[in-house]
């Protein structure tokens, strides 16, 4: 039999016939859930419609060939696609039989959602990609609107998730329901776990005045209400100024602004969120997953108008020991995104050891009553924490004696020379070993000498970089009051225009470039060709057409110049991640940038910093004098010796990751060639144990263990972790309410507030960037979104036109060269790489310390 219509609750409602939202529905009803009036126009109606107009072969022809991140050619195709659904006749079947099933509800107002057959499902949510229509009436108008949401199907946004899902474009087919139109007087979403920070216990109901759209459309701030599940008890009420709301009109819906004596009310009593709570934990419970809930309140009465299940559940961040606390401080700050099974078994066992001998020094025999059981370092939900026990911490901090705070704070820049120099002696003596004449094991060795090295002198600045950041809050805070009477609103001028390695990183580049200049040639091959193919060419042994062989080997012999100069370094500390040396984009595109004279000199960028330093120090002196003078100069004096240190120490923590990661590709080339692994970078995906094992298989010369079925189970887990916000210190100072990293202003723009950290404003599309690997996306003048940044993303900085961080602070690598550079920083965003989209424009307001989201992607 044929189903054009079927009730809301029938058992042939299946996911194929009346699509994920409207089996939904459905299943809700079968449960009791208390769901508005309504029917299902199956897809059966959907194909018939295609299949009488000729649709699907002129659908098929126009996605021949699609380039799924053409957003200008996906519009297009969806327009046309679109025209065909509203010029198509609806075939006189299924129109009879909407219309019988409109009447049979009343002819009253109706909301027509589509119902696509791949959505709301755990594994492929689409939610939000087709579109609903409120407030619909009369038989012509619902026709109308379920061909609207026929069409739907082909948006923009559908047609490429499908593309780059590998969906088949001719199986997918939309159903349709249509729902008696509650007029709500509050409506919201609720989620039967926290979503911040990931408590089964707790849920999170959003609520506000009218129709739901404005509420899930983001264009009105909710209030937010958290409520116990088990106890079934309010933990907190945020009521927010909601000063827009959706409301019916004769023709649809409209948003119109919030009476003011209702902007500040509470939307929902407590009867009320009681009984939500109860229908929640109802359908949570028939689901048996955590759900995203739509619900409507109309004169008292409660309805569920959508449920599906949550795809990405929030971790919780269960604590590995108790009292002790957790933070993304000191080395974590260096390791923002969670880290492979090699560095979680083999880099952090090396790490711990290296830091157990820190806390000895600086804490004596306090150390051991303050270290956690699993070291200073720990993992929790892929992230790496620095971790010590709360209670001895006071212990600790009067432990540090005076003679020990003084040892930590003078000649930190000749300790640090020293350690310098201990660490770099290590890396030479294994960069000059021939490594195909070592055996796996004594390649092994090599690698955690060097690493260990690596993080002894980590250990070692930890007890200079105090000195540099000390001096320079010391500075600022005695001082700032003379610097603004004089006239100098930000008293970082008194620390830029140094030479720091970054800096003569740079200035090589430039000159490089002017170097270029003088070959029109290779000048012309780089202004016509992209940084990724120009890398690709760089790496290749054929000479680019139009170029010299010889030109072309001395430009080549520039670069891994370059790179032997300033590429010993890391863009993060996990030595899983390339180094500059392999990903060669950021380089290139400078290079190219600086032909194409975009970017600024370096030479005359440090030259002004140095004239205006000098300046500065002319000027604040004639305000000052006496003991004042001479405490100024001599704090002066300290900041600009160590400022510069504390850029070039980090710079090089990352010395020995280019000799380790050649020693791990050596090592790994034998694993592939025995079949243990498939690719060479999934040495980075077995754990210590099963790294040693195989070493010994190798040198033993006997059958390699077979890793490869493991590997892809690990990569998903660790792309399931960089789903999440790690919370900057565990356990959350206030456990009663949840965070919100950001505010959503009356028009729905979203405000991330972090910390201002170089001044100017500047509006520019987003480019976020959470590793190396996203590099070859960034386009010079976008604003360059990480959670944190090293001094090795330095040449993104003369490609950006803003810098916005996760993480960080006024002190940190990120806000010192965009002071440098002159272009606005905000910091400790916390959610910015997962709230900024690549491609968005956002207004970052370095003297605000916010950011604004202007559009959706």
């Amino acid at each position: 039999m044929i189903y054009y219509i079927l009730p809301l609750a029938h058992k042939q409602a299946t996911l194929e016939i009346v699509g994920g939202k409207g089996m939904s529905l459905s299943k809700l009803l079968t449960a009791g859930i208390p769901v508005p009036d309504g029917f299902h126009v199956t897809t059966v109606s959907y194909q018939i419609f295609v299949e009488t107009n000729h649709i699907q072969p002129h659908i098929n022809k126009l996605l021949d060939g699609i380039d799924s991140n053409n957003t200008s050619q996906l519009e297009d195709v969806s327009t046309q696609i679109g025209k065909l659904f509203h010029d198509g006749e609806m075939p006189q079947e299924v129109s009879a039989a909407i219309k019988t099933a409109y009447a049979r509800l009343g002819n009253i107002a109706v909301a027509v959602r589509s119902s696509a057959t791949a959505e709301d499902l755990p594994d492929a949510s689409f939610a939000g990609q087709q579109e609903t229509y409120l407030n619909i009436q009369g038989e012509n108008e619902v026709l109308a609107a379920v061909k609207r949401c026929w069409a739907s199907l082909w948006t923009a946004r559908a047609i490429a998730y499908r593309v780059k899902n590998d969906i088949k474009q001719e199986l997918v087919a939309l159903a349709v329901v249509v729902q008696k139109l509650a007029f709500s007087d509050a409506s919201g979403v609720m989620f039967t776990l926290n979503p911040i920070n990931g408590r089964r216990s707790e849920i999170i109901i959003n609520a506000a005045w009218g129709l739901g759209e404005a509420v899930v459309s983001s264009l009105v701030t909710p209030d937010t209400i958290v409520v116990d599940k088990n106890a079934e008890r309010i933990v907190s009420y945020e009521v927010a100024s909601k000063e827009i709301m959706t409301v019916r009109t004769l023709d649809g819906t409209k948003e119109i602004p919030v009476l003011e004596r209702l902007r500040k009310k509470h939307a929902l009593t407590r009867d009320q969120i009681m009984r939500l709570t109860q229908i929640g934990k109802k359908i949570e419970k028939y689901y048996q997953i955590p759900m995203d809930i739509e619900w409507a309140l109309e004169k008292d009465k409660l309805y569920i108008v959508q449920a599906r299940p949550i795809t990405v559940l929030t971790p919780e961040w269960a604590l590995p020991e108790k009292d002790v606390i957790y933070t993304k401080g000191s080395l974590a700050e260096h390791l923002p995104n969670p880290v492979t099974p090699l560095f979680a078994t083999l880099g952090l066992e090396i790490i711990n050891r290296a830091s157990a001998l820190l806390w000895v020094d600086m804490f004596d025999k306090c150390a051991k009553k303050l270290l956690p059981e699993n070291g200073a370092y720990t993992i929790i939900n892929g992230y790496v924490y620095l971790s010590a026990k709360s209670k001895p911490i006071l212990i600790a901090v009067k432990s540090l004696s005076p003679r020990s705070l003084r040892r930590a704070l003078t000649n930190s820049v000749a300790r640090w020379e020293a350690a310098r120099k201990e660490f770099e002696d290590v890396i030479k003596q294994w960069e000059e070993k021939p490594l195909h004449t070592l055996n796996a094991h004594q390649i092994m060795e090599g690698i955690q000498t060097v690493f260990y090295a690596a993080c002894i002198y980590f250990t070692r600045i930890q007890l200079t970089l105090p000195a540099a950041s000390i001096s320079e809050t010391l500075l600022t805070k005695l001082f700032q009051g003379a610097a603004h009477r004089a006239g100098i609103k930000d008293t970082s001028v008194f620390l830029l225009g140094f030479d720091t390695i970054a800096m003569q990183s740079e200035k090589n580049l430039w000159s490089l470039s002017e170097w270029v200049k003088l070959n029109n040639n290779l000048t012309l091959y780089l202004q016509n060709n992209q940084a990724t193919k120009i890398v690709k060419d760089f790496k290749s042994s054929v000479v680019p057409d139009g170029v010299s062989q010889e030109v072309w080997i001395e430009w080549k012999n520039r670069i891994n110049q370059y790179f032997k100069e300033f590429g010993r370094t890391a863009y993060e500390f996990d030595f899983a991640y390339s180094t500059p040396q392999e990903t060669l984009t950021p380089t290139l595109e400078s290079i190219k940038s600086f032909v194409e004279e975009k970017g600024e000199s370096p030479f005359l960028r440090q030259a002004t910093f140095e004239k205006r330093r000098k300046k500065a120090e002319e000027v604040i002196l004639q305000q000052i004098g006496g003991t004042r003078k001479k405490l100024f100069l001599k704090l002066l004096h300290w900041a600009q010796e160590t400022a510069p240190m504390r850029e070039n120490a980090i710079y090089m923590m990352g010395m020995g990751h280019p000799i380790i990661r050649r020693m791990f590709q050596e090592i790994s080339k034998r694993f592939q060639s025995g079949g243990a692994i498939s690719h060479l970078d999934d040495i980075y995906w077995l754990t210590e144990s099963e790294l040693v094992e195989l070493i010994a298989q190798l040198d033993k010369n006997i059958p390699l263990s077979d890793m490869r079925g493991a590997i892809p189970a690990r990569k998903v887990e660790l792309k399931k972790y960089q789903g999440y916000v790690p919370p900057f210190k565990l356990p959350e100072e206030n456990k009663k309410t949840i965070s919100h990293a950001t505010q959503k202003s009356k028009d729905g723009k979203i405000v991330l507030t972090g910390i201002g950290t170089s001044i100017g404003i500047v509006t520019a599309s987003a480019c976020v960037l959470n590793s190396p690997a996203d590099f070859e996306s960034f386009q010079p003048g976008s604003v360059l979104v990480a959670v944190t940044t090293t001094p090795a993303w330095t040449p993104l900085f003369a490609l950006a036109s803003a810098i916005v961080t996760d993480i960080g602070g006024p002190l940190s690598h990120s806000s010192i060269v965009a002071r440098e550079y002159g272009i606005p920083a905000v910091m400790a965003t916390h959610t910015a790489t997962r709230t900024i989209k690549n491609g968005q424009m956002i207004t970052v307001d370095g003297s605000a310390g916010t950011v604004t989201t202007w559009s959706k992607v």
